[in-house]
């Protein structure tokens, strides 16, 4: 009998609805879920917990309680990042404990435990918390396919996962590069050295997944990770109701009752209308995967970064460029956070013209070991490139070299955070949650609409139109928005053919009135002059690392800007003193538009 992990409550609205789901839309599903009889319900980990503080303003510690209290019989399982959590760089030990102590004492029952790397000392600290507090902890294979990966090599990894004290293991093929034919082999091999529950997690991106599913079933796995048919297939997972179906009265029947898992998927498919503004253009089948590995969910962030640049069609370049930026990392698996790393480095070769011209600090973060082993050497030019000199590549567990950072994330966060979860969540996000927590505190929490200004117009104003003003003709196309901060949500218009930042403060939701459109006070200044320090790319300004008056030489970090979860350098475009700083931590920029002025 084959066992069941019903995936649509994560990973199924992560991968085709940019994980935007709300606790609300899928508790009652959830609760039908609980009576069909799966081995696991996955229902946390993966960008959920970033997701609910950063675009949801729901408390993730609240939606796992929820879904505990609905599901009484089924355990509940979630995706664990090894030492990164859930989050996008590694964390002190301090705090990995403390996280899976307060998600074991909320409920949490399995915990699949990755590294990007594959590297088994990323996941030690982590296992061993998960044991600590009696839970089961489940090791996860990262699936990939290069010239130095090979079934010989996964299962030697599978024999070290389960030697440092995981209770299962999984393969995880983020991306779906597993052919049914591999997926046999695969599989069969592990069986044969393992004498552990073997899960097989993969996603129907290439087209093939449901295929390797069942040679796997063949092969004699134990667990598939299945998604409801309201949010399967595309770059999700193959659909749980047809699985069942094709393995009836067969030696691996599940013996699950299809009629429930169709109630909730009525109820998931009606909320899942109310998301139609995440649907990615690219949760369909996409073969292109097989050649860029990057997973569906990546894909679509680097469609969004390229269209802020007016550059979409460059995407092809960048899918071409991916693999070579990879194979540059040591032919990493693409998994949060690689994906991202590599993801991002390669938007900016293509859109700099000149490959590493600009270097994000987490792509200077893997090649100085920061973030493990690579499975193979990295490029030694691009090694050569980053490190300083006499400086060497790091050897031991990235986290030995980290300092504890609960007690100081306590201390920062004493104003704001009324609980162990609270600090928590700062510990691990920062600003991101620390602004969570003041509005939730002040009671003014805004998620975002479930319904965009661009949806509310499509059908009702062009996105591309003439204006004549004092007798000037303009031409005018509207390219995209920014995220909405403070009510205030910019939007990029290219005013002929050269592009603007225009702020919008106020909107006529009825679009029966005129729409009243506002220059921000303070907008940032056009790039004119070479003292001009701007962002490689869109995002958000975390951090101003400069004052006024300080002396910078050329290449010297200013202030970093999140875009795709990645943190960017702003690099100093001289030598000089900061003259003016234009921007403000928070804001959302454009990578047209001066921060601040050196001189």
């Amino acid at each position: 009998m084959i066992k069941i992990t019903e995936n649509s409550l994560r990973d199924g609205h992560q991968s085709l609805l940019a994980t935007r789901m709300r606790t609300e839309d899928l508790i009652e599903a959830a609760k039908i879920f609980d009576s069909i009889g799966f081995h696991s319900l996955e229902v946390w980990g993966g960008a959920t917990y970033d997701t609910c503080l950063r675009y949801l303003k729901e408390d993730p510690f609240e939606r796992l309680n929820e879904f505990k209290k609905v599901c009484v019989k089924t355990p509940l399982q979630m995706l664990l990042r090894g030492q990164n959590l859930i989050g996008y760089r590694h964390y002190a030990d301090d705090v990995v404990e403390e996280f899976v102590r307060l998600s074991a004492e909320a409920g949490m029952d399995i915990f699949r435990i990755f590294d990007a790397f594959n590297d088994a000392r990323n996941l030690k600290k982590a296992i061993e918390s998960v044991k600590k507090y009696g839970k089961h902890a489940q090791g996860a294979i990262c699936y990939t396919t290069s010239p130095v990966h090979s079934i010989a090599r996964f299962v030697s990894y599978a024999k070290e996962l389960v030697s440092i004290g995981c209770d299962s293991l999984a393969i995880k093929d983020m991306a779906g590069l597993l052919t049914p034919f591999a997926a046999y082999e695969l599989v069969k091999a592990l069986k044969a050295e393992i004498n552990v529950s073997l899960s097989l997690h993969t996603h129907s991106t290439a087209g093939f997944a449901f295929g390797a599913h069942l040679k796997a079933v063949e092969a004699g796995v134990d667990v598939l990770d299945l998604a409801n048919s309201a949010l399967s297939e595309g770059t999700s997972h193959p659909c749980t109701q047809s699985m069942v179906a094709t393995l009836k009265d067969t030696q691996w029947d599940s013996k699950l009752d299809i009629v429930p898992m169709e109630e909730a998927a009525d109820i998931l498919r009606k909320n899942r209308r109310k998301y139609k503004k995440f649907e990615s253009q690219y949760n369909q089948i996409d073969t292109r995967v097989l050649v860029s590995q990057i997973p569906g969910g990546m894909i679509s962030n680097m469609a969004n970064q390229l269209k802020e640049q007016n550059a979409l069609d460059r995407m092809d370049e960048v899918m071409r460029e991916i693999p070579n930026v990879r194979a540059d990392f040591g032919y990493v698996p693409l998994v949060t956070p690689s994906s991202q790393i590599v993801g991002t480095q390669a938007v900016l070769n293509v859109l700099m013209g000149e490959r590493y011209k600009t270097i994000t600090t987490e792509t200077r973060n893997v090649i100085r070991g920061l973030y493990g082993r690579t499975p193979a050497p990295l490029n030694q030019a691009l090694v050569e490139k980053v490190l300083n000199e006499g400086e060497e590549m790091l050897s031991v567990r990235p986290a030995d070299l980290l300092k504890p950072e609960l007690q100081k994330a306590k201390e920062e966060s004493k104003a704001f955070a009324k609980s162990p979860q609270d600090v928590l969540s700062y510990a691990i996000f920062g600003s991101i949650a620390e602004t969570f927590l003041q509005e939730r505190n002040s009671n003014t929490l805004s998620p975002e609409p479930l319904e965009s200004f661009e949806e509310r117009c499509d059908d009702k104003l062009p996105k591309e139109f003439e204006i004549v003003v004092n007798g000037e003709h303009y031409a005018i196309k509207v390219e995209g928005s920014g995220e909405k901060t403070d009510e205030v949500r910019p939007f990029f218009i290219r005013v002929d053919g050269e592009l603007k930042e225009v702020f919008v403060e106020s909107i006529d939701k009825s679009l029966e009135g005129k729409i009243q459109k506002e220059q921000k006070a303070g907008a940032l200044p056009q790039v004119t002059v070479p003292g001009h320090a701007k962002s490689p790319m869109p995002g958000t300004l975390t951090k101003i690392k400069v004052k006024v008056g300080d002396k910078v030489n050329q290449g010297d970090t200013l202030a970093i800007v999140e875009a795709m979860k990645m943190e960017n350098e702003v690099l100093s475009p001289i030598d000089g003193v900061v003259k003016e700083i234009y921007a403000a931590q928070g804001m959302q920029i454009g990578s047209d538009v001066a921060i601040m002025l050196l001189g």
